[in-house]
C-alpha cells in the first residue's frame, strides 16, 4: 500500500459522544504527526469531557484536558478527506456525512470503555481505558504511519 499517496489532508475520527474514542484517536494523530493533517473530532451527541479518558491519555504523555466534546453537526460546513468511525451509530451518521461531503469512510469497531463505570473499581476501569487508548494507538500509527515509523506506548 503506497501510503504517502493514500494520505489524507483532513481525518474526522467519529463515536457517539465524542469523550472517550474519538478524542483519544484525534489526540493520538495529532501526537504523531504534529500539524501535517487537519485533525478533528466529533460524536453524535456531545457528552462531558471524561476524566479516565485524559488520565490514560496523560499517563502516555497526551494532554487532552482541553478537549471539548462537539456534536457531529458542529462541523457543520467543514470538509474531511476520511471519516473514521469509532461506533456503530457513529458509523450509521458518518455514512450519512458522506452523502453531504466528498470523504472516504472507515469503520474501526472500538470498544466502549465506559461500560465498565458501572461495575469495576478504579483499577478496572483503569485498565479498559488503557485498552482502548492502546488499540486506537496501534491503529492510529498503522494507518496514518510509514511502515515500522512512529513511537510505541
Amino acid at each position: 500500500m503506497d501510503r504517502e499517496r493514500e494520505a489524507p489532508r483532513s481525518v474526522l475520527f467519529a463515536c457517539a459522544l465524542n469523550a472517550v474514542r474519538s478524542p483519544m484517536a484525534a489526540a493520538i494523530l495529532q501526537h504523531l504527526i504534529g500539524g501535517r493533517i487537519h485533525v478533528a473530532s466529533a460524536g453524535v451527541r456531545a457528552g462531558l469531557l471524561d476524566p479516565y479518558a485524559v488520565a490514560v491519555m496523560d499517563e502516555i504523555g497526551i494532554d487532552m484536558s482541553d478537549h471539548e466534546p462537539a456534536p457531529l453537526n458542529a462541523i457543520e460546513g467543514e470538509t474531511f478527506d476520511l471519516i473514521v468511525t469509532l461506533s456503530p451509530e457513529a458509523h450509521h451518521h458518518g455514512v450519512e456525512l458522506t452523502r453531504v461531503i466528498p470523504a472516504e469512510i472507515e469503520y474501526w469497531p472500538t470498544p466502549d470503555a465506559t461500560v465498565m463505570l458501572e461495575s469495576g473499581d478504579r483499577e478496572q476501569i483503569m485498565t479498559a481505558y488503557r485498552a482502548v487508548r492502546d488499540s486506537l494507538f496501534q491503529r492510529v500509527k498503522t494507518r496514518f504511519l510509514p511502515a515500522g515509523g512512529g513511537p510505541s506506548i
